[in-house]
């Protein structure tokens, strides 16, 4: 499998089918396999790209604590296009995924087609809100310290069965890239010029008042609320995810050139 070296740390990369590229981040302690249960129907038509964050599945996990950072996984995400030779990408992915797709396009605009957020938060204006959620953050890093993997086995089905090589690369990247230092990405939303797709479960508490926010704060953004779907939409219901995500693909403007 095809691997990019971002100063000595080895990214992970997969690339199926031909067409547009879409590349698709994974969600925190989860990895690329996450996706492969639509890789039949995404790539039918789009170039395909899937990848293990830092710290995740087959991409390398530093002992460095300043080897994990948001800005560190905005520009994996930005050396993979360059990789294969891609100048722009529709930007997709869950949760923390989905959270550093809003990072990227913050960073590369330019370089972003459209943007598929699934199952995802902006961030926290708010100080507080956003030390509670950093407290959640260093107290998985702990757990997984003290625990580790077997930490996973009581969560989601696409984290309790994600391959991780060890738990001290989650701990680190939960440290470091879980955690969020401002408001940057949810002052963003308003900013946004690209035709925006929010994919949220029915089932899924905590994010639905999230992308409530981000439907209203992104110009022109489309919203699909999944019916008997969790946190993982695309594993709880793979066919409602792939009948959300396909047409508003397809109905993409071509791209110049």
């Amino acid at each position: 499998m095809p691997r990019i070296d971002r100063d000595g740390v080895g990214i992970h990369y997969e690339v199926h089918g031909e067409g547009p590229p879409l590349l698709l981040t994974h969600g925190y302690s989860s990895t690329s396999a996450m996706w492969h249960g639509q890789i039949d129907a995404l790539a039918a038509n789009h170039k395909l790209v899937l990848w293990d964050m830092r710290g995740h599945g087959q991409s390398d996990y530093p002992d460095d604590p300043n080897a994990y950072s948001e800005a560190l996984t905005v520009g994996d995400m930005a050396a993979i296009p360059d990789a294969i030779g891609a100048s722009s990408a529709v930007i997709g992915g869950l949760s923390l995924g989905g959270y550093m797709s809003l990072a990227f396009y913050r960073a590369h605009p330019q370089a972003t087609r459209a943007l598929l957020i699934i199952d995802t938060g902006p961030g926290f204006r708010k100080d507080d809100a956003r030390e509670a959620w950093n407290a959640r953050a260093l107290a998985t890093a702990d757990k997984l310290d003290r625990e580790g993997l077997d930490v996973l086995k009581a969560a989601t089905r696409e984290r309790a069965t994600a391959s991780h090589r060890n738990a001290s690369g989650l701990a680190l990247a939960a440290r470091g890239m879980l955690t969020q230092r401002d408001a940057r990405v949810m002052e963003l939303l308003p900013d946004i010029k690209v035709p925006s797709l929010i994919v949220v479960g029915a089932d899924d508490a905590p994010f639905l008042a999230a992308a409530d926010y981000m439907a209203t704060k992104i110009p022109g953004a489309q919203k699909v609320v999944i019916p008997a779907a969790g946190h993982a939409v695309n594993i709880d219901q793979p066919q409602a995810f792939v009948d959300a995500v396909v047409p508003f693909l397809k109905n993409l403007p071509q791209q110049a050139g």
